[in-house]
């Protein structure tokens, strides 16, 4: 099963052009420069997942910059690629969030966000944060793309999602936050992960 609104995966990790070269050798497909995020520090590249969801492989910008990783999605606390949150895209971001804090889940505030695409076109959209204090960021971020044209609208190679399930210590407590924010994820008791099957030319793989 594979939620509807799913909007796209996020793969991190502490050195995106390792992560790149890596995912390149395993799946036989190379991920297109999304570009940079703005004041954010960080660098992202993507690939279609199928209809209108992609896989978003980001880190940091500089893996050497003076300041330090960057804390979004954990990268400052990343010793390798976890696929670090999944983001879903609903009709009405505000309703939603709404809907949810009156269940009992906080998706947390919706705040802007921004990047620079290669080509040097400003694209700018609304983010919930993916709450990795609570529920160990398997509960999915909300995302609005306003007006900005949505990744899967560029020539993005395509490696089907197969799956995508999770696994949390207390599956209640998270299919509890998946019902309020009225989404579906296959949920099993285990230590926290997301766990997602792709189809490549390489074959199936698993990202986690």
């Amino acid at each position: 099963m594979t939620e509807p609104l799913l909007d796209h995966l996020v793969y991190a990790a502490p050195d995106i052009d390792e992560l790149v070269t890596s995912f390149a050798e395993r799946t036989g497909v190379k991920p297109v420069l999304g570009g940079r995020h703005v004041g954010r520090g960080t660098r992202n590249y993507l690939a279609g997942l199928g209809g209108n969801a992609y896989l978003e492989l980001i880190g940091p910008d500089d893996p050497e910059a003076p300041e330090g990783k960057p804390a979004t999605f954990g990268i400052d606390r990343l010793t390798g690629p976890r696929l670090a949150a999944w983001v879903v895209r609903p009709p009405d971001i505000e309703a939603t969030v709404e809907r949810a804090r009156a269940e009992g889940y906080d998706p947390g505030d919706i705040g802007p966000l921004s990047r620079r695409t290669p080509d040097g076109t400003l694209l700018e959209w609304r983010l919930t944060p993916n709450r990795g204090d609570r529920l160990d960021g398997l509960a999915p971020a909300l995302i609005d793309w306003l007006d900005a044209p949505h990744p899967t609208t560029n020539d993005l190679p395509v490696l089907p999602l197969v799956s995508l399930r999770g696994f949390h210590p207390d599956p209640a407590a998270l299919l509890a936050a998946l019902r309020a924010l009225d989404v579906e994820l296959d949920v099993t008791e285990g230590a926290p992960a997301l766990e997602a099957v792709l189809d490549t030319p390489n074959g199936r793989i698993t990202l986690r």
